[in-house]
């Protein structure tokens, strides 16, 4: 069922569960496909909905997804992620304790060809681009240690592999060397089926026509205190 955390006439802002495409092919499981149907469904909409995607959570991430109900609410909220406008606040469990309490991480990454990976390099690496979030420690968890991060930079996979470099992988990104198991994934699992604990907490934006703060926030999934025992 559709978690809506904000609806007016021309956005939508929904809680994607971990383990759910933001979008899919068609006849294929997505948060897109939910949205849509949701909307036919409550506004009796005999034709096809209107759907924009101004940006996407990774497959494996819980959290705040916004959708755009008209083309022109699409193409101003596309400027504002573009700009860097919107205000993204994660939420992160990591492996091992991070020091210090509070920082900036900055790096560059570069996406792998062919591959939905990413890699920490050097400045002068070809296609490399500069990746850079800033962060506070919330608590000390089970062996690990919980995060509130705000990106500055939208890079490919950038929170898990800036915090997998320093030796503090997101809890059940095995992709990126988590040695921990997190949430209800089944072992056998493909890594990218598998639910990590990484989530989009809020989405700060500006109305597309009001032109007035939304902040739209996520709960946290329930898998997160059963996994942790901190709540």
């Amino acid at each position: 069922m559709l978690h809506v955390l904000y609806e007016d006439n021309h956005c939508l802002a929904v809680d994607k569960p971990a383990g759910l495409a933001t979008q899919a092919p068609a006849g294929l499981p997505s948060l897109e496909a939910q949205a849509r149907a949701y909307l036919k469904e409550k506004y009796h909409k005999a034709g096809n909905v209107y759907l924009g995607i101004p940006h996407r959570l990774d497959r494996p991430v819980s959290g705040v997804v916004l959708f755009a109900r008209s083309s022109k609410a699409a193409a101003r909220l596309a400027e504002q992620f573009q700009s860097r406008q919107v205000r993204k606040v994660y939420w992160a469990l990591v492996e091992g304790e991070v020091t210090p309490t509070e920082g900036v991480w900055e790096d560059w990454l570069l996406k792998i060809k062919d591959e939905a990976r990413s890699l920490c390099v050097t400045a002068d690496t070809l296609r490399a681009r500069q990746a850079v979030l800033a962060y506070r420690c919330l608590r000390r968890v089970d062996g690990g240690t919980l995060l509130e991060i705000e990106p500055r930079t939208g890079r490919m996979h950038q929170i898990r592999v800036q915090a997998a470099s320093r030796g503090w992988p997101v809890r059940g990104d095995v992709l990126y060397g988590s040695a921990l198991a997190f949430g209800p994934s089944a072992p056998e699992a493909l890594p990218r089926d598998r639910v990590i604990a990484l989530q989009a907490r809020s989405l700060t934006f500006l109305h597309p026509i009001r032109f007035e703060p939304i902040t739209a926030v996520a709960p946290l999934p329930e898998s997160w205190p059963e996994s942790t025992g901190w709540l």
